[in-house]
């Protein structure tokens, strides 16, 4: 993504060899900036930023408790609750979005 080429020169790390074109540095996964001298010019994107929700639809959730766990159960083990809609899991694990 754009945003994760978004790193101050003076941060960048190397992430090629001498002379590599902006074709080859992207084709390998790095980023490329040929704007500033004296700094690598393909450099490491910084990390994809990640963060934990519960899913919406509720036909989508995996389980992570047993029948009848108790709500402070379930988020002890680090999972969503919610007691509703009935037939599905009402302990169940997060999802992982990029942000």
């Amino acid at each position: 993504a754009k945003c994760q080429c978004k790193v101050v020169p003076r941060e960048r790390t190397n992430c090629g060899y001498p002379g590599i074109s902006a074709t080859e540095c992207k084709k390998i996964g790095c980023c490329f900036n040929a704007s500033v001298p004296s700094v690598p010019w393909c450099y490491s994107p910084k990390p994809k930023k990640v963060k934990k929700v519960c899913p919406s639809d509720p036909y989508h959730r995996i389980n992570c408790g047993h029948p009848g766990i108790k709500p402070w159960e379930c988020t002890r083990k680090g999972c969503c609750f919610r007691a509703h809609p009935a037939g599905v899991p009402w302990c169940f694990y997060h999802r992982n979005v990029e942000e």
